[in-house]
């Protein structure tokens, strides 16, 4: 008991020390990319923090104890009499690099950034319904978006009309999904589930053209700022499948399934621009007021997993296919230095890893304590001048259960990844670098369950 006492102050302390460390670079958004200018932002990956650790995957996880937010078919599990609640928080430490090179193409310098942030993940609630009938409600990031950008006009035909002219690019904000699940199971050994998933949120896209030397001297425009606003709010579904191709006391096999289907995203846009000139710094004007829809759709997705388990180890692998260049192929956009930016599709394998020594073991905590690692590959949703951004992590994990005879836990987990991108493009015979972004990320997450012959976390006592 002076063990798990000591490990539980242990992981507090270190929660409470990330947050003061983030508040010195203070950030409420979960990226910090250049890469998040585009589109929907940086997609989360899903999943609670015991499921992040084994790299994501969850496709074919059944588990009476756990929350499976990837497949609405595994909810048919749920034991009668039962309450699941699930809750994680993440720091993370983002560090960017980009290769700059001279007029004549050669390399120069490297430009590098940090930055912390701290936020929360993901909140579920899985409940029974009837026998071989659960639900689930869930709230989890889906994308992000955090970026701020500057770079100096290199034009001498400008530098000599106007002055030296800074340009700058920011942004932040988020879209979060909501998601009402239902899993029931069919047939022995058989499951199917659907899922309602609605998005919402905002964000917030600043551009600017500020004139730092003025030459002119005539009181014209000094600085123009520009901005985006985009409102998300629409609605999505899932459906999943479950097979346990073994399944006794010892061991559960079993292959799952989703498809989630896409469409519009019509995010609603208002756009607005200001103007200062030289004599009217303090009141700028707006000179354009537009709301309009943009043609954003979120991709079809299909995913197939196998998952292993038994009182010892577990393992999964999944693959997840989205056709973000389908109905996405006509929309591109355009880049600072004239990059084009398109959609492409996505595949991603994850695979992972866990092992519990022994969990009835009554002397010896380390022993019921559960070791997770995982891995992810893939690739990101959109390329940039025709070159593909490859996504990599590894993960870790330890599981610290609560009680000896109860399924509730805290998880910690630790995962390192990059954003892979050539080190430069060529445009209009100029090279250009790219950023690569290399990324360590600390996650927090409580597992609380009850059942009549668990624990009792949310059961009213009935004598003191």
């Amino acid at each position: 008991m002076q063990i798990k006492s000591k490990l539980i102050l242990c992981l507090t302390a270190a929660l409470a020390a990330m947050g003061f460390e983030a508040s010195a670079q203070t950030s409420s958004i979960n990226a910090y990319s250049p890469y998040s200018m585009y589109g929907p932002g940086e997609l989360s990956t899903p999943g609670n923090v015991a499921m992040r650790s084994m790299g994501g995957v969850g496709l074919g996880l059944r588990n009476t104890g756990q929350i499976n937010t990837l497949n609405p078919a595994a909810l048919s599990v749920a034991p009668s009499k039962s309450f699941l609640m699930d809750f994680g928080v993440d720091g993370t430490h983002f560090r960017n690099n980009q290769q700059k090179y001279t007029a004549d193409g050669a390399a120069a310098y490297k430009a590098k950034t940090a930055y912390n942030t701290v936020n929360f993940h993901n909140l579920s609630i899985a409940f029974p319904i009837a026998r071989g009938l659960g639900g689930a409600v869930s709230v989890a990031p889906y994308s992000s978006v955090g970026y701020k950008v500057k770079n100096t006009e290199d034009n001498q035909d400008i530098w000599a009309d106007v002055g030296r002219v800074m340009y700058g690019y920011d942004g932040d904000g988020d879209i979060t999904e909501v998601k009402l699940s239902i899993g029931w199971e069919v047939a022995r050994n058989f499951s199917i589930g659907v899922a309602a998933k609605y998005y919402w949120g905002n964000i917030e896209r600043n551009y600017s053209a500020t004139a730092v030397n003025i030459i002119t001297g005539s009181g014209e425009v000094a600085s123009t700022v520009g901005v985006d606003k985009y409102q998300v709010s629409n609605f999505k579904f899932q459906a999943g499948v479950q097979w346990n191709a073994i399944l006794d006391n010892k061991r559960i096999l079993t292959f799952g399934a989703t498809y989630d289907l896409g469409g519009k995203l019509n995010p609603d846009k208002t756009s607005y621009v200001y103007t200062n000139n030289i004599f009217n710094q303090l009141h700028p004007f707006p000179v354009r007021d537009r709301i309009d829809a943009v043609e954003l759709r979120l991709p079809h997705q299909a995913g197939i997993g196998v998952y292993y388990q038994d009182r010892t180890i577990a393992w999964g692998v999944d693959y997840v296919y989205a056709n973000w260049g389908g109905d996405n192929g006509s929309f591109a956009e355009n880049a600072t230095k004239g990059i084009r930016v398109a959609y492409s599709d996505t595949h991603t394998i994850k695979a992972g890893f866990a092992i519990t020594p022994r969990m009835l073991d009554a002397r010896n905590y380390l022993n019921r304590m559960t070791y997770r690692i995982g891995a992810r590959v893939g690739n990101y949703y959109q390329t940039f001048a025709g070159q593909r951004i490859d996504c990599f992590a590894v993960t870790a994990g330890l599981g610290f259960p609560v009680r000896l005879w109860g399924s509730s836990s805290i998880n910690l987990g630790f995962e390192f990844g990059c954003m892979r991108a050539p080190d430069s493009v060529a445009i209009d015979a100029r090279r250009i670098g790219l950023v690569n972004q290399k990324y360590y990320k600390l996650s927090l997450g409580f597992n609380l369950f009850s059942a009549d012959t668990s624990d009792y976390w949310f059961v009213r006592q009935k004598y003191d």
